[in-house]
């Protein structure tokens, strides 16, 4: 799973920037980013792609398309 290439970043307002092959998909605030964090907090890279998937909300379908390099 950790080729989805998720990452998140955090501000110092805890805001939390989720990022997917280097595109802003969501950004969690308050108890969300907070709720985020707590679960990352020690999670391996394939718990922590799984997690950021499901924090997007667009990504849980299983009807994501792959794209071709180039």
């Amino acid at each position: 799973m950790s080729d989805l290439a998720f990452d998140y970043r955090t501000t110092k307002d805890d805001q939390v920037f989720i990022t997917w092959q280097g595109k802003k998909v969501t950004v969690l605030r308050g108890g969300s980013a907070a709720r985020f964090l707590a679960a990352a907090d020690g999670a391996d890279d394939d718990a922590l792609q799984l997690l950021m998937a499901r924090a997007t909300g667009n990504f849980k379908r299983g009807n994501e398309k792959k794209h071709a390099a180039g």
